[in-house]
């Protein structure tokens, strides 16, 4: 006999709603410390205007996910349904903050000459057109969800996910957790044991609650002893500012409308984001129904979708996305009130301004180490859910992956560089003519300048320039290469060709492999916009490239003597070598 009031809430759902809460704000945090710390964001800027409607998002998705939910239950008589969990999407928070954002911001102050106020509101600007598309996108896929998961093969589906996990997720949080090692070691190994190991704490403490508290406590004992062995995080603003924000109800005067033109060049980094999310939202479906928790994908996705699109109608600037650990959230015990009571609290940091509080007490050494463990836990499900067969086609698709990573740090020297030799140069500019070795000393500031908007010279220019040709849209790089090769392994050549040629064309028009700063969209003709180092990389290079390598697939579909089996297993792979 059905239950007609089954229970929507239970104990468990303490320690779920910490460890959804806590993922959520170290997406925030991330997000806004990472556009203070290496694009030189204004932080009250970001706090004020991009975080209520990004918390929005949040809010509107948890919310209708809880009422989801609370159906399945009453409709099943279950007392033991799960609400799939909602969030902001770890990789699209690195993808918005590296490849829109941050490239947005510089593009205002050093190219459009904008100050830092005018700046941040163009970034903003660009960061809510980037949501909508991301929203209206994920609206069109939401008719089409089961089809791209049968026409793209799971290793392309899921390597991308696992390149941008490894690489990004990963790596950038775990430099930012050991700038005090101390602290972000102690946060790490409690997170490691907790979630990875699944070792409990007693009277079943929440693992990343117990991070945040210990280790948050280490750090304000070493701040408060003077010994956290680098300089103590300094607030740029009073939180007490930050309470019941209205700035970032400008939204709704559509000013952002203006730059919808120039956020059209970031899409190559956009739609990737966006499809991962939808594949993200599939994939979590099939986990929640391995557990019992059967919900209709296409609901769960225009779900995803409407709750990203009104984050960005409201202002926000990362997409919302079902969270893969549903089945972990089951195992803690959680029903449905942990997504509620996530709805209510990060909706509140944003519109109600507290999250500015949190942002000042709360170290970022000690929630970083979650996002670490979300990346491991990422790329682990990716192999796991893949063919052994396919591991080398997961592993190729880190490639791209790993240029991107090096021009962070790149483009984050040439963003330091570049305003310092403008200052140079203006010094110099004062400077009367007839002082001896002027011109030297200027020919120097120039070649500095030169260098710090990215036109390095000789072997090491040509390097860079390749790395930057293969961060080009990154993400679908990845998506298309995985792809390939697991059509390769599965002795589908044809196919495999295919996914060439569509690489083929994508480079030829930018959207993968844009030979320019920022990856924008390129015209193939327009030579002369491309610098000198990328001879031989131009977007025709590219075309001809991939159409080399896929007419050497169709004659090994053509040519080849005999038929050989497939590999089932890494085992077959170490016979055969």
């Amino acid at each position: 006999m059905k239950n007609k009031h089954p229970r929507w809430a239970a104990a468990g759902d303490v320690n779920a709603f910490f460890g959804l809460m806590l993922d959520n704000i170290a997406d925030l945090l991330l997000t806004i410390g990472l556009l203070a710390t290496v694009f030189n964001f204004p932080t009250n800027f970001a706090i004020s205007h991009m975080a209520p409607g990004t918390a929005i998002g949040v809010f509107v998705g948890d919310l209708a996910f809880f009422f989801m939910a609370l159906a399945l239950a009453k409709r099943t008589g279950r007392n033991d349904v799960t609400a799939m969990p909602l969030g902001l999407d770890t990789p699209s928070t690195f993808g918005m903050v590296f490849f829109v954002l941050g490239p947005a911001f510089n593009h205002a102050q050093h190219i459009l000459q904008l100050n830092v106020e005018e700046a941040a509101v163009y970034t903003w600007h660009i960061g809510i057109c980037s949501i909508v598309i991301s929203g209206l996108f994920k609206v069109l896929c939401a008719c089409g969800s089961g089809w791209i998961r049968k026409f793209l093969p799971r290793a392309g589906l899921l390597g991308s996910l696992a390149a941008v996990a490894l690489v990004l997720i990963s790596f950038l949080p775990f430099v930012e957790a050991m700038h005090y090692p101390v602290v972000g070691m102690t946060a790490l190994a409690i997170i490691l044991t907790t979630l990875v190991a699944r070792i409990g704490l007693p009277k079943q403490i929440p693992g990343a609650l117990a991070a945040l508290l210990i280790a948050g406590t280490i750090y304000y004992v070493m701040s408060a002893l003077g010994i956290l062995g680098a300089a103590q995080e300094e607030m740029p603003f009073n939180p007490r500012e930050g309470l019941l924000p209205t700035d970032w109800l400008a939204v709704f005067r559509f000013g952002w409308l203006a730059q919808f033109g120039d956020a059209l060049h970031y899409l190559p980094v956009v739609i990737p984001f966006a499809l991962g999310t939808v594949i993200g939202g599939i994939d979590c479906v099939e986990s929640a129904a391995a557990v019992g928790d059967e919900y209709d994908t296409d609901r769960i996705i225009l779900v995803e979708a409407i709750a990203t699109l009104i984050a960005g109608l409201c202002g926000g600037v990362i997409q919302t996305t079902p969270y893969i650990g549903h089945p972990a959230y089951k195992a803690m015990g959680g029903r449905s009130a942990y997504v509620l009571a996530t709805a209510i609290f990060v909706g509140g940091a944003g519109t109600l301004g507290y999250f500015g509080y949190l942002y000042w007490l709360v170290p970022k050494s000690t929630v970083f180490p979650i996002l670490v463990f979300i990346g491991l836990e990422i790329t682990a499900q990716s192999f796991l859910a893949t063919s052994k067969k396919h591991y080398a086609a997961l592993s190729l698709a880190c490639v791209p992956a790993l240029a991107a990573l090096v021009l962070v740090f790149v483009d984050d020297a040439q963003g330091q560089y570049l305003g310092q030799s403008a200052q140079l140069l203006a010094a110099i500019e004062q400077l009367p003519t007839d002082t001896e070795g002027l011109d030297k000393v200027k020919a120097s500031a120039e070649t500095i300048q030169s260098i710090s908007q990215g036109n390095f010279f000789g072997p090491l220019g040509v390097k860079l320039q390749t790395l930057r040709m293969l961060s080009g849209g990154f993400i679908l790089t990845s998506l298309l290469w995985a792809s390939a090769l697991a059509m390769i392994i599965d002795r589908r050549l044809l196919t495999a060709a295919g996914f060439f040629v569509a690489c083929g064309l994508f480079a030829l028009f930018g959207v993968i492999h844009s030979p320019l700063p920022g990856s924008p969209v390129v015209l193939p003709w327009a030579v002369e916009q491309f610098p000198a180092t990328s001879a031989g990389q131009t977007p025709v290079y590219m075309l001809a490239a991939y159409l080399s390598a896929a007419a050497v697939l169709v004659l090994f579909h053509f040519c080849r003597p005999e038929e050989s089996p497939e590999l089932e297993s890494t085992d077959d792979w170490k016979e055969t070598t």
